[in-house]
């Protein structure tokens, strides 16, 4: 459950370029503290390993399990079960975000993002629920 204080984000993003572009942006310029990772099945092996995170920033398209499969699994393990999850895509359109919205996300951030924003984006849409 969160604390009101966003602190811990796990990232899910399997395009290296990107994550790398992220992951500044969001520990460097955002100072938050980033458990990264490339897939599903690595989000699930870092809640399972006992990684606690305030935020849940996953990638939509990704392969094997895109977004809304990771969380679908990542909500049924006790450490992501009621996390506040945030998508990332290049899918925009208002029945997409309603679609998100529906698998319970408190946000969409729309790619390309800009890098010096990103984590005001992220904070931004995190105290609209804390």
């Amino acid at each position: 459950m969160s604390t009101g204080t966003l602190t811990n984000v796990l990232y899910v993003e399997d395009d290296q370029d990107i994550q790398a572009v992220a992951q500044i942006a969001l520990e460097v310029v955002g100072g938050l503290t980033l458990q990264t990772c490339s897939s599903g099945a690595e989000a699930l092996a870092a809640i399972e390993g006992g990684f606690m995170p305030d935020l849940l920033l996953l990638d939509v398209m990704m392969p094997n399990m895109d977004g809304p499969t990771t969380l679908a699994g990542l909500r049924k393990l006790p450490g992501s079960a009621s996390t506040p999850v945030i998508f990332m895509t290049a899918k925009v359109q208002s029945s997409e975000l309603d679609y998100y919205k529906s698998l319970g996300a408190i946000g969409v951030i729309a790619k390309p993002f800009d890098p010096m924003s990103l984590s005001t984006q992220v904070r931004e849409l995190w105290d609209k629920v804390n």
